[in-house]
């Protein structure tokens, strides 16, 4: 019984992995076949070709939308966790009249699905004058980044023991110093979480990158790859649109490898109490 248990143990494990893998692989195998073989569904190449990256790199104007999603996903991250922190650190430790309310608001504002703002914030992007912009783009992003921010710092914060604030406050620290000497230590793992997460969804979104971005100095990768075309509209370069998903998608993996630890810490944060 024991063993039946083990084998369905690691038979579930396998399916998991490979349904989360299998389609990664096959685009890296896409991306290095060419010509007809793009038709055939081997597992690896028969003469594998880095032609396709070739392509995407030296036609149009991919790195620069590659570095357009890196400023735009690194200033998202950089405003959500800036005012996610004093945010959290307000409505977790400061009592004022509203505060429930108010981070219910916070919260439900990232329930409106993208297609019903997008009307209204093209109308505030014109207003503005950023429509064609980076700022319209980052603007945009942080409505559904610093809610979720917000809502995990809040929630970490309150768990934080409140004797080292209090010691802190005797000492004579100001909330400023609490917060970037005292909490920042203390919050890695749910700052790694959140900007980890909050970096994901400004580098896979499409909506607003196509709506406020008109021209390819300002579109993004998710946009770029979805406007590659081949010579006819009867010819889709899948071999490019592969080699290019690779090149976006690799960042993100590295990423999460990289601070796998501090995702877990920061995702199961609250979840045991004393």
């Amino acid at each position: 019984m024991w063993l039946l248990k083990r084998i369905g143990f690691y038979l579930l494990v396998g399916a998991i992995v490979l349904i989360a893998v299998f389609p990664f692989y096959y685009a890296i195998v896409t991306s290095l076949k060419s010509g007809t073989e793009l038709f055939q569904a081997d597992l690896w190449p028969k003469v594998p070709s880095l032609g396709n990256y070739r392509n995407v790199v030296a036609e149009g104007a991919f790195l620069r939308n590659l570095l357009n999603s890196l400023v735009v996903s690194g200033a998202v991250v950089a405003l959500s966790l800036s005012l996610g922190v004093t945010a959290a650190y307000a409505l977790a430790r400061i009592r004022f009249r509203g505060r429930s309310a108010l981070l219910f608001v916070i919260l439900s504002v990232s329930m409106f699905p993208q297609v019903a703002v997008l009307a209204g914030l093209f109308e505030l992007v014109r207003l503005f004058g950023l429509y064609n912009s980076l700022l319209a783009l980052i603007f945009s992003y942080m409505i559904f980044t610093l809610p979720f921010t917000v809502w995990v710092l809040t929630a970490f914060v309150r768990d934080l023991p409140v004797e080292v604030e209090e010691a802190a406050i005797l000492d004579g620290a100001t909330p400023w110093i609490i917060i970037t000497r005292i909490f920042l230590p203390l919050m890695w793992p749910a700052l790694a979480t959140t900007g980890l997460l909050a970096f994901i969804g400004a580098w896979n979104e499409f909506l607003f990158a196509l709506t406020f971005t008109s021209n390819d100095a300002r579109r993004t990768v998710p946009v770029a790859i979805a406007l590659l075309s081949g010579n006819s509209q009867f010819e889709i370069p899948w071999g490019n649109i592969m080699a290019a998903s690779v090149i976006v998608t690799v960042p993100l993996v590295m990423l999460v490898l990289v601070f796998q630890r501090k995702i877990v810490s920061g995702l199961t944060a609250g979840g045991v109490k004393g």
